[in-house]
């Protein structure tokens, strides 16, 4: 696939950890990844800026721009009001991907991308089809790339060039009420 402006696509981020691999398996498909890290989910402003600092020495170790949202947590409380007492990955956790899945298309619109994907699904405490499903429901005209990141030892290799690149490793979604399950 020749880089053009086609081949552009928006890579919602989670974290460091996450995106690593996803995004060098986009450039080996022929992809032009634009990270976009939207994450109102993470509990404090100090966790969300130690991920954020994650996100751009990936970023900065692969060679693509970075875009990067202030911090607004209430964004994401709003969203759950009222379900702070569900499981995780339950009804909590489908509101928040779908937050910052919507998010993303909108942001793709705004710079004329016309594709999007996600670093969640990378996670073998994510599930995968449900993500593509909230992904595809939420993309308003932008096309979602539906790609299993985990599968071939993704997870692995994700993990392993975090620990190349001395990255900060979270142990938890990020948002309060998955950490007090830890």
């Amino acid at each position: 696939m020749e880089q053009n402006e086609n081949n552009k696509i928006l890579i919602h981020a989670c974290c460091g950890i996450c995106s690593g691999y996803p995004i060098s398996m986009l450039k080996d498909m022929g992809y032009d990844p634009v990270v976009y890290f939207y994450n109102p989910n993470i509990n404090t402003k100090e966790e969300y800026e130690r991920r954020l600092k994650a996100q751009k020495v990936v970023c900065m170790y692969h060679w693509v721009n970075l875009i990067a949202e202030e911090y607004k947590h209430q964004e994401f409380l709003d969203v759950v009001e009222g379900l702070e007492n569900e499981p995780e990955r339950g009804k909590r956790c489908d509101k928040c991907i779908e937050l910052r899945l919507k998010k993303a298309s909108c942001k793709a619109k705004e710079l004329g991308i016309n594709k999007m994907t996600t670093s969640l699904v990378i996670s073998p405490h994510k599930n995968y089809e449900k993500i593509t499903e909230i992904g595809k429901s939420v993309s308003d005209g932008i096309e979602y790339i539906a790609i299993d990141f985990k599968k071939k030892d993704g997870f692995l290799k994700t993990n392993k060039l975090s620990k190349d690149l001395g990255i900060y490793r979270q142990n938890y979604c990020g948002c309060e009420f998955a950490y007090k399950q830890i």
